[in-house]
């Protein structure tokens, strides 16, 4: 089993892990986590993950609990908080501050925070951004390209998902598409170029079943729904962000869809006469066509005739 560099630098500092109750958030399933639960095999792990492939690689293991979904709660099984927290830096510097205000229920200030990261994630320049949510935060080492720190948690404010989207509206045809999303999701302030360059071109379609893959905040589902009333809806995403504010576009546009969490077409059923995407093309902070590959590849077996 490959093990990523942000594991490697964490396994050169697994000294600052010790602790009972940890959480581990979207951190990869590699041979890192073994070496944890080996190093400290009374700690009760929780690995959560955004991310649905990472989430089912954790899945595989059943020496902890693994959750997917776009805010983490604490379950039932959990009673006490978490004494530490690991965090994979992410791609957006807004999802980090989304998943430390999350967290208010599930910890105290007493619980350590880890920030683990590539270099060139924008890591190094983390503090500042932080200083609501963390004290005494300090790096602590440098290796493989990554970056790690610690800092303790402060006290927040009861945790409202619902404050944390961002609107904008989208028209095409002059139909007004109302569109939310948090932090992290692509194109989450405006939309992005490439989105509003195929909306605006169009073909001429009479969709029935529509498969939006890779929907982000479920910017174009929404606007066939808007221009076809009849047609129904599938929304296919790899991110529990990403489907929570496709969810929530839906629901602003008075649109009913099917949402489903997917890695490529691994969980997508049924067939469908039209098929449309602004195709993934990125995995974190790197270019990867994968998915878009397994997509191309795939899909014309849920495609029906003449689609």
């Amino acid at each position: 089993m490959s093990v990523h560099n942000i594991s490697q630098i964490l396994s050169r500092n697994i000294s600052l892990l010790k602790s009972t109750n940890p959480l581990f958030i979207n951190l990869a399933a590699d041979a890192f986590i073994t070496e944890f639960i080996t190093s400290y095999p009374t700690a009760s792990l929780t690995c959560f993950n955004t991310n649905f492939q990472q989430f089912e690689q954790h899945q595989k293991n059943n020496q902890y609990q693994s959750y997917f979904d776009s805010v983490y709660t604490k379950s039932d099984k959990q009673k006490e908080p978490h004494d530490l927290v690991v965090i994979q830096y992410p791609k957006a510097k807004a999802e980090l501050s989304f998943t430390l205000a999350m967290l208010e229920a599930s910890i105290t200030v007493n619980t350590a925070i880890i920030i683990v990261g590539e270099k060139n994630s924008g890591i190094n320049s983390s503090k500042k951004a932080l200083d609501n949510f963390l004290m005494h935060y300090q790096k602590q080492d440098s290796a493989r390209h990554c970056m790690i720190f610690s800092g303790s948690y402060k006290e927040q404010p009861l945790f409202n998902v619902d404050e944390w989207f961002s609107f904008y509206d989208v028209n095409v045809a002059n139909n007004v598409i109302k569109v939310a999303a948090l932090p992290g999701v692509f194109s989450q302030k405006k939309l992005d170029v490439g989105t509003k360059v195929l909306l605006e071109n169009l073909p001429e379609i009479s969709p029935k079943a529509l498969l939006d893959f890779g929907c982000g905040a479920g910017v174009i589902a929404c606007v066939i729904g808007a221009l076809y009333k009849n047609c129904k809806l599938t929304l296919v995403d790899v991110s529990a962000l990403a489907l929570a504010s496709a969810t929530k576009t839906l629901k602003l546009n008075n649109l009913a869809g099917n949402i489903t969490a997917s890695d490529s077409l691994s969980h997508i059923k049924g067939s469908f006469d039209t098929v449309i995407t602004n195709p993934p093309f990125h995995q974190g902070l790197k270019t990867n066509y994968q998915a878009t590959e397994s997509f191309l590849a795939g899909i014309s077996k849920q495609i029906t005739a003449n689609g």
